[in-house]
């Protein structure tokens, strides 16, 4: 039986969020009805505004999110009504080629996650006689949301899901990027580029993995300030510093990887990057950047005689079922800070505030708490 939840849906190009009552369809075979904790406020739900994101609106937003098991479809074993559970933006069948290579965060169903409709092609949400797409396939923007059992990842009962909700995405995104993609060793310089909560996460994996350097980018005082508590070593304003600074730290060797997680990948921020690493360094592009935009800038003539090379980071090259408990136990482990992550907290009613303070630089991560 349908239910009705109160979701924030984004009607138009450039609109607000819209906070209002909406009908939710039961979970079909494979699919979870979640009750939602806690949902994150990410950048790239912004990017459905700007059109960065091209999808066919309406839509429901959000793709960061934890909360319990309400109902189960037909066919579902892994999960029971009540267990703990924090969705992953990425889903991962297990099955295709790229799964089992080991590239769950490339999984063949990842391919659908911006196409609005559930896997099935229908629509679990409803509004104003119209089907309403769900950011990623999850829309956490929710107290209640209709899910993939391909994108739901068991936890502990008794784990605190009002934290748990952002190892969805900025966790492993940031981290990742760093420890996986870029592959940073013990030793090694890093920059990142952009401290939002991506960039904090970043900034963590660097330091988990033994980085010596760690340079900070970002032109907003508070977020060099939060920069520090997140493990780097040095916070400047704008890349000629963060360059004479890697420059003057190395010797002139450079660093190792430069990881972008600014609000939107621009081009002439390749330029930038490379300019900041060293022979056989790493530019890591973890940002999204314009759909339209077709070129970048940067010197091939230093990235064939140096051996520089440029990389995508989708999900921070993560396997979403394996690393998502593993940050959560990092967690209550005391080695990854997440009670420092979360700047504020808002009712859903509040979400245009939320995204107010993420534009203005005021948060590194906003938290709807249901």
């Amino acid at each position: 039986m349908a239910v009705r939840t109160k979701a924030a849906v984004l009607w138009e190009l450039g609109g607000q969020w819209e906070v209002e009552e909406v009908e939710l369809d039961p979970p079909k075979a494979g699919e979870v009805m979640v009750k939602l904790t806690a949902s994150g406020l990410c950048h790239s739900d912004h990017h459905l505004v700007t059109g960065d994101i091209p999808v066919s609106l309406p839509y429901v937003g959000g793709h960061e999110g934890a909360g319990v098991v309400a109902e189960v479809g037909p066919g579902v074993t892994d999960v029971a009504v009540g267990d703990s559970v924090v969705l992953s933006f990425l889903p991962a069948c297990g099955k295709c080629s790229h799964c089992a290579r080991g590239m769950t965060n490339l999984c063949d169903l990842g391919a659908q996650i911006i196409q609005g409709p559930q896997l099935d092609g229908t629509y679990r949400f409803h509004a104003k006689d119209k089907g309403l797409g769900q950011m990623c396939l999850l829309g956490t923007f929710s107290e209640y949301t209709v899910v993939p059992m391909a994108s739901v990842v068991k936890v502990d009962d008794g784990s605190p899901l009002d934290r748990a909700a952002v190892i969805g995405c900025c966790v492993p995104t940031g981290f990742g990027s760093v420890v996986r993609t870029a592959d940073v060793r013990p030793g090694d310089a890093v920059v990142v580029m952009g401290i939002g909560g991506i960039g904090a996460n970043a900034l963590q994996g660097a330091k988990s993995a033994g980085a010596r350097h760690i340079i900070a980018i970002d032109p907003v005082e508070f977020k060099r300030e939060q920069a520090k508590i997140f493990g780097a070593t040095h916070a400047v304003a704008d890349v000629p510093e963060a360059l004479a600074l890697i420059t003057d730290l190395t010797r002139g060797v450079m660093a190792d990887a430069c990881v972008i997680t600014t609000d939107t990948a621009e081009s002439a921020y390749i330029a930038e990057a490379l300019s900041l690493v060293g022979r056989r360094g790493k530019v890591i592009v973890t940002a999204i950047g314009h759909p339209t935009e077709l070129t970048m800038s940067g010197s091939l003539f230093e990235l064939t005689l140096y051996e520089k090379s440029i990389h995508g980071s989708l999900f921070g090259s993560s396997n979403p079922r394996h690393d998502i408990p593993r940050y959560l136990e990092m967690y209550n482990l005391g080695e990854l800070k997440l009670d420092e992550l979360i700047t504020r907290e808002y009712r859903l009613e509040d979400i245009n505030k939320g995204y107010d303070d993420m534009l203005a630089g005021r948060n590194i991560r906003g938290v709807i708490r249901f």
